[in-house]
């Protein structure tokens, strides 16, 4: 990052597992009050704009709120000037914008096509992300849910979303400092443990 003294973090783990609460408190303890939180869910429905209010009221009134759907990349580097935290929540939902930016799901006869390209085009987005996390000069938080752990989607564009959420959430990783997985509100830090057991394996192979 810009600043040797600022960190890095994504955190991951599936729905209802505690990953946007270990966030926030992290998040706190870091700023305090000083924290800019960075939506990416667009309130298409009722129960989307009452999850999102509930979402709103768990947290600290002075935070600032600022939604983004798709240009986050720009936004952080922005909002790094003036914010002593950034806390991004979701990756997920991030992508499923990018990914979907265009489709027309209200036509009888819709079909979900050129997935591939569509998925390239949406992790070109996050990989632009990532070299901005490295150059901003707040600390950064990321929250993203793991989807691979499931059954193989029965339809093209889950799979895509699914392979594609799992790749973001790879290059993401790549750049922070510390990455997190949280089951039943616990979180473990991944990250280092992943790079040890790398070097570990890369050395027996090396070693015949």
């Amino acid at each position: 990052m810009g600043d040797s003294t600022k960190q890095s973090v994504l955190v991951l783990g599936g729905a209802r597992s505690g990953k946007s609460s270990f966030a926030e408190d992290m998040a706190y303890n870091w700023g305090q009050e000083d924290v800019t939180y960075i939506a990416t869910a667009e309130a298409g429905d009722e129960e989307m704009k009452e999850r999102i209010q509930k979402h709103q009221e768990s947290r600290p009134s002075t935070w600032k709120t600022v939604e983004e759907t798709k240009d986050v990349a720009s936004r952080i580097i922005n909002l790094a000037q003036e914010t002593e935290v950034i806390l991004l929540d979701c990756l997920t939902v991030l992508v499923s914008n990018l990914l979907l930016q265009g489709e027309d799901f209200g036509t009888e006869d819709y079909e979900f096509v050129n997935g591939e390209e569509k998925a390239e085009a949406a992790l070109t987005e996050i990989e632009r992300l990532a070299n901005n996390l490295k150059q901003a000069s707040a600390n950064i938080i990321i929250v993203s849910n793991e989807v691979g752990q499931g059954l193989v989607p029965p339809y093209p564009l889950s799979r895509v979303y699914r392979d594609t959420v799992g790749r973001a959430n790879q290059i993401i990783a790549q750049v922070v400092d510390e990455v997190y997985i949280t089951y039943a509100g616990l979180p473990v830090e991944i990250k280092e443990l992943g790079r040890a057991n790398k070097a570990k394996f890369r050395g027996q192979i090396d070693g015949g």
